[in-house]
This record gives C-alpha cells, structure tokens and sequence, in this order.
C-alpha cells in the first residue's frame, strides 16, 4: 500500500491523536478514514432518517420565495 508523510504542528497532531483515540483507531487509521470521506459524494450516515423528524407544527414550507429586484417565484418551480 503506498505512504504518504505529512508535516504537522504540534497542537494538530495531538488533536489528531485525540480524536483516534477517541473512535479506537491508530493515527494512520483515522487520517485515512477522513481522507476517504473528504472524498466521497455521499450524504453522511443517517442523512436521511432525519427526513420527518421535526416535530414542530409552526414548520411550514413557503408557498411563495422572494428574492431582491427578482419576481416571485413559486416553491412549485423550484422542485423541477
């Protein structure tokens, strides 16, 4: 597997070891893991579960959005 070294301050790389200790990981396991997700196109874990979980009856979606010197436009055109 290739190497890659990194030059890093000294109060950065004890959060770093911090923030590995804390998920039980080695300090190459971590970087590698948010290096990978920095990566990625996808929403983070759980994204979409949070679909519907506010409960807040004063949430209401705008029938109409406006915009400075734009006219009025509607949610409906937005959701094409």
């Amino acid at each position: 597997m290739p190497q890659i070294s990194l030059y890093i301050d000294k109060n950065t790389i004890k959060k770093i070891e911090y923030a590995a200790k804390l998920e039980n990981k080695s300090v190459s396991q971590w970087i590698s893991s948010k290096i990978k997700s920095s990566l990625e196109n996808s929403w983070p874990e759980g994204w979409f579960n949070l679909f519907g979980s506010l409960k807040d009856d004063s949430f209401k979606e705008p029938s109409d959005l406006k915009f400075n010197n734009q006219k009025d436009i509607s949610t409906n055109e937005l959701k094409r």
